[in-house]
């Protein structure tokens, strides 16, 4: 794993959001602030949203020069809050775990890094439907994303709703949000000095909503990454200690 893998992955790892079963009805047009989006995602999927899932990736990384490097990634979710990503296989000790707004990243089987963490597609992609709306509000604030602009526009055939931005302007972080099935289609963040730009493409019905299993990372608009899910799965129970980060290298993985 390069540097510059990690660099725009930590911050921002893609996952894959799920959308309304079919019985939702569709949302309130009026929303003219992003705390009125919030609480429509949130109101939108209240008491239905599934708690645990597991799927497994493969990564594509798209280098300067043409080359691409691909691996399996094993992923698992707990929400609110909690994202385990095991790197190359199960058992290989290294893995990246999310947990209570806080990341802990593991190489060989030990501990190199860990701080305090929101990612902001942990947060747009799943929790905005388990946690408190206000609270969400606040965290998405941290994160510069100007919740009083807020414009609707057309994306793949599709209105969206775009927080953050005015009109035609890509240069502030923003989310959008499919304005039908209200899930988060498309985040737009900086970087340091460049811009990144995440994509969740061809959805899927998976049992009573839907997924998005090809997902893009550009990054100054050149495809820098591509993931592709399989085995997607929800409804997990997960083994003791899966989601701790002191005993998450030796607890039983879901895979096995």
């Amino acid at each position: 794993m390069t540097r510059q893998l990690v660099y725009f992955l930590v911050p921002a790892l893609v996952l894959f959001a799920a959308c309304a079963s079919p019985d939702k009805e569709p949302v309130a047009s009026s929303l003219e602030r992003g705390e009125d989006v919030i609480a429509a995602m949130h109101a939108a999927y209240a008491g239905d949203w599934y708690e645990t899932m597991t799927f497994v990736q493969t990564t594509i990384q798209h280098g300067p020069g043409g080359e691409t490097d691909t691996t399996f990634w094993y992923e698992a979710l707990a929400l609110p809050g909690q994202l385990r990503i095991d790197i190359g296989s199960p058992s290989s000790g290294d893995m990246w775990l999310f947990r209570n707004d806080s990341i802990y990243v593991y190489a060989g089987g030990a501990l190199s890094q860990s701080g305090p963490t929101l990612h902001p597609l942990l947060l747009l992609g799943f929790d905005v439907y388990h946690e408190d709306p206000d609270v969400m509000a606040s965290k998405l604030d941290s994160l510069d994303f100007d919740l009083s602009r807020v414009h609707r526009t057309i994306w793949q055939d599709r209105e969206v709703l775009v927080v953050g931005a005015d009109e035609g302007d890509l240069m502030p972080n923003q989310f959008w949000v499919d304005a039908e099935r209200m899930v988060f289609v498309r985040l737009v963040q900086r970087q340091g000095t460049a811009v990144q730009d995440v994509r969740f493409d061809d959805y899927e019905r998976l049992g009573d909503g839907w997924v998005a299993p090809t997902v893009t990372f550009r990054v100054d608009s050149t495809l820098t990454l591509e993931e592709r899910y399989a085995d997607m799965r929800v409804g997990m129970t997960f083994p003791d200690g899966f989601f701790e980060p002191a005993r998450a290298l030796t607890a039983e993985h879901w895979y096995r």
